[in-house]
C-alpha cells in the first residue's frame, strides 16, 4: 500500500516536471514575439518550477526508501527540506520578477500583442487544472512536497492572471500604457512571495513535529474503542515523516489483568491501527493500568 503512495506521488512529480517545461517554453516564446515582459516573468517562473518540481521528484525517491540501521524513522523528513528549497526557488523568483518589472517600468517598450491575452488564457485555465490534479494527489499521499508543488501552479495560475490584466489595461488604455502588464508582473511578485509563506509554514511545523493532526488522534482513539479490554486511551502523540506517521498511545486497561494480557491487547490494537489507517507505519504503546 505504501509503495503504491509512493509510486503515485513520483508519477504525479514526473508530470509537474513535463507540464511546466511545456508551459515554460510556450510562455516565453508568447513573451518575446508579444512583447509582453509579464509573460516573460510567467514564462521565468514556470522556469524555475521545473527545477523546483525536479526536486520534488528526488526528495519523493529518496523519502520513500525503507527505514536502515541510521534512520530507524525512515527517511520521510527530507520531505520538508526539500519543500524548504521549494521554497528559496519561489523567493528567488520573485524578486528577479521585481527587479526586472522596476526595470522596465523606467524604460520605454512597445505594447503588448493581442495574441498574448488568447496565451494567457489557455494558460491560465490549465494551470487551474494542474493545481487541481497535484494538490488532491498531495492529500491522498501526505506528501508535504507534493502539495507546495501544487500552490507552484497556483501561483503561475495567478501570475497568468495578473497578466492578463495588465495586458488588457495596456490594449484598451492605448498609448502610454504599456506598462501596464509591468506593474501586473510587480503584483504577482508580492503574491508569489505570500505564497511561499503559505507554503513554507507547514513544512516548519512538520519538521518541528508540531501537532497538526487532530483528526488522526480522533480516528485512532475510536478505533481504540472497538478493541476488547480497552479501558480508554490517554495521550497520543503523532509525528509525520515525509507521506508516513509514527504514533505514540497511552493505552489504559484493567489494572488486575497480568502483563501478558495486557501486552496482547496492546498489540491487537497496534495490528488493527496500522490495518485500517495505512499512512501509519508504527505505533509505540505504553500500557497504563486502570487504577
Amino acid at each position: 500500500m505504501l509503495k503504491t503512495i509512493s509510486q503515485k506521488a513520483i508519477h504525479t512529480a514526473y508530470f509537474s516536471i513535463f507540464a511546466n517545461l511545456i508551459l515554460a517554453i510556450a510562455k516565453a516564446i508568447a513573451g518575446v514575439l508579444g512583447h509582453s515582459f509579464a509573460l516573460i516573468a510567467d514564462a521565468i517562473e514556470s522556469t524555475t518550477d521545473v527545477f523546483s518540481s525536479f526536486l520534488v521528484l528526488i526528495g519523493l525517491k529518496y523519502a520513500s526508501k525503507p527505514a536502515d540501521e541510521n534512520h530507524p524513522y525512515g527517511h520521510g523528513k527530507i520531505e520538508p527540506l526539500v519543500t524548504f528549497i521549494v521554497v528559496g526557488f519561489l523567493l528567488v523568483s520573485a524578486t528577479f520578477i521585481v527587479i526586472e518589472s522596476i526595470h522596465n517600468i523606467q524604460t520605454p517598450h512597445k505594447m503588448p500583442k493581442p495574441f498574448t491575452l488568447i496565451v494567457l488564457g489557455v494558460i491560465i485555465l490549465l494551470k487551474e487544472i494542474f493545481y487541481r490534479f497535484v494538490h488532491r494527489k498531495g492529500k491522498e499521499t501526505n506528501s508535504t512536497s507534493l502539495k507546495a508543488d501544487a500552490w507552484h501552479h497556483r501561483s503561475d495560475a495567478i501570475t497568468s492572471l495578473m497578466a492578463f490584466i495588465g495586458i488588457s489595461i495596456a490594449l484598451y488604455m492605448g498609448d502610454g500604457y504599456e506598462n501596464a502588464d509591468d506593474w501586473a508582473a510587480l503584483f504577482a511578485a508580492g503574491f508569489i512571495a505570500f505564497n511561499a509563506y503559505l507554503i513554507f509554514r507547514p513544512a516548519l511545523g512538520e519538521i518541528m513535529d508540531e501537532h497538526l493532526h487532530d483528526d488522526l488522534v480522533a480516528q485512532i482513539r475510536s478505533i481504540a474503542k472497538k478493541i476488547d479490554g480497552v479501558k480508554d486511551t490517554e495521550k497520543c502523540f503523532i509525528r509525520k515523516s515525509g507521506m508516513t506517521y509514527y504514533v505514540d498511545l497511552h493505552l489504559v486497561v484493567d489494572g488486575t489483568i497480568s502483563v501478558h494480557e495486557g501486552h496482547e491487547i496492546a498489540h491487537q490494537l497496534k495490528d488493527q491501527i496500522l490495518f485500517e489507517i495505512p499512512a501509519v507505519v508504527d505505533v509505540l504503546m505504553h500500557v497504563e493500568p486502570d487504577h
